[in-house]
């Protein structure tokens, strides 16, 4: 995939402000003493869907109805915020969406969509299997399947990027969670078009590997997915467009655990007071994983997403308070 230009990230940046304002990017100050070295949040949980995703479905609906003028419903496979945006864009667009989700998918993402006027279907045990029946309701219904990963998508989540590096030109390494690869090829993307010599780092979930081993080998490697808690990175099957790009442009890849991510959801929150869904919060564990090795940098990390299911993350703010509270 050929990485679009600085005019082309202006112009479909312009498309995504039709629609949203720029997200704040924050130095918070207790973020700052618990890492040691200067960090800042690009906090796209404050899009309207909750999540970067928007970005993405905006521009590429916008070019869909230029390229494609008599489609009339769309369809995809998602684990939450990919369906919101669909469901948001297409509406805007006045076209039929229809979502395929895993079966004990999020509980709230799921009604987040419903309201978005989607036809949701549950079906198959994860993201892959969920795809999968996407694409063949796709053929068997003359449904546009709207993919995962696609230039157009990402060249409206790079808008993101470009406002982050705006806030922040002298990043020196930033983090950003790898689902299926729209957020870290445009982060590649933007740093290209801006001539910027930021390392990226991606990061994944130790219990959805895929990325990382394919990192690690050079090449595609499935992987099976056990994340109980970042549903955002629940990747079994790498893209082959996004792995291209990671393989030639990214620096380096670092796996979190659940109990990272979970441990990180609540530091956020106790220092920002923000909430971030488990792969929202993946960014920032990483880089406070590897702190050692930041210091002295000025780093960046993405809060992707917020769209967490109340329950669980009540449990996570309580996970080591229980024990406290029984020890004393």
């Amino acid at each position: 995939m050929e990485l679009p230009s600085l005019e082309e990230l202006g112009a479909a940046a312009r498309i995504v402000y039709r629609s949203m304002l720029p997200t704040p990017t924050h130095a918070w100050p207790l973020l700052r003493e618990r890492m040691g070295t200067p960090i800042y949040l690009k906090h796209e949980n404050h899009t309207p869907v909750g999540a970067f995703k928007i970005r993405g479905g905006l521009v590429y609906f916008d070019a869909l109805r230029a390229r494609e003028p008599g489609c009339t419903g769309v369809i995809c496979a998602t684990r939450g915020n990919h369906g919101q945006s669909v469901g948001l864009a297409a509406r805007r667009a006045g076209l039929a969406a229809t979502i395929v989700v895993p079966r004990g998918n999020s509980v709230e993402k799921n009604a987040a969509m419903r309201t978005l006027g989607v036809t949701l279907i549950e079906h198959g045990d994860d993201f892959q299997a969920s795809r999968e029946h996407a694409q063949a309701l796709a053929q068997a219904q003359g449904l546009h399947m709207v993919p995962s990963f696609h230039r157009d998508l990402l060249l409206g989540v790079a808008s993101y990027w470009l406002e982050f590096f705006s806030a922040v030109p002298k990043l020196d390494t930033v983090f950003v969670p790898i689902g299926q690869g729209s957020g870290i090829c445009a982060a590649i993307a933007a740093r290209k078009a801006l001539g910027l010599r930021c390392k990226i780092v991606g990061v994944v979930s130790a219990q959805a590997p895929a990325y990382a081993l394919s990192f690690a080998a050079r090449r595609a490697i499935d992987a099976p997915v056990t994340t109980e808690i970042a549903d955002g990175m629940a990747c079994r099957v790498p893209d082959p467009q996004a792995l291209a790009l990671i393989l030639e442009h990214v620096d380096d890849i670092v796996q979190v655990s659940d109990d990272e991510v979970g441990a990180a959801m609540k530091q956020l929150f106790v220092d920002t007071h923000n909430v971030a869904e488990g792969a929202g919060a993946a960014a920032f564990a990483a880089a406070y994983k590897i702190r050692a090795r930041l210091q002295g940098q000025t780093v960046g990390a993405v809060v992707s997403g917020g769209n967490v299911d109340h329950d669980v993350f009540a449990r996570v703010l309580l996970q080591g308070d229980s024990a406290r509270a029984a020890a004393a």
